[in-house]
């Protein structure tokens, strides 16, 4: 006598709201990811990256031995700042009453940082400004930024440097342009 074998079939059976949100997760999922390629492709949105490498070492033999800033001509300007634990070089010897250094722009600069580290991890952020560079010790970080408006905007460290990270900052002063 044969035997007569029996197939189940189970048939997975989701429950109506767990499709639902599973549905929407990976609606949401392809939005995220159409607006990444958006902003990437459409809008020129990239993330900040090293410009450049330097041998942190021997930063003294590159063009950060003398940081500053330097005047390109037609109100364009290159600032050179080299980040140390707890402080910010710029070539200053100005500074205010907490020792931060203090650099004075002219209303309308157009002004390229160019910042590195010579020991640790740091951070580079400008107040009201699109400028927030994560500084590494041998990496060169760049971004160009115009100040439009005459005031005073302070640099941080927003990045942990050690036990004296909170007394690092420097102040930008735009100065009013003449005649405005």
């Amino acid at each position: 006598m044969e035997e007569s074998k029996q197939v189940h079939e189970e048939k997975l059976e989701i429950d109506r709201y767990e499709r639902t949100y599973m549905i929407l997760a990976a609606a949401m999922l392809g939005v995220f990811f159409a607006a990444l390629v958006a902003g990437a492709i459409i809008y020129g949105v990239h993330l900040p990256t090293a410009v450049g490498f330097i041998n942190p070492i021997l930063i003294d033999e590159t063009e950060f031995a003398n940081p500053g800033l330097r005047d390109m001509g037609d109100n364009h300007y290159e600032l050179y700042v080299v980040a140390q634990m707890w402080n910010y070089d710029a070539g200053t010897t100005e500074s205010t009453a907490a020792g931060f250094p203090v650099l004075h722009l002219p209303q309308g600069a157009v002004v390229t940082f160019n910042v590195t580290s010579r020991d640790v991890q740091h951070g580079f952020y400008v107040e009201h400004h699109n400028v927030n560079l994560q500084i590494l010790p041998g990496h060169i970080a760049s971004q160009t930024i115009t100040f439009s408006e005459p005031g005073t905007y302070h640099v941080i460290c927003h990045e942990y440097c050690g036990r004296g990270h909170q007394t690092m900052g420097m102040v930008l002063i735009v100065d009013r342009a003449t005649g405005a």
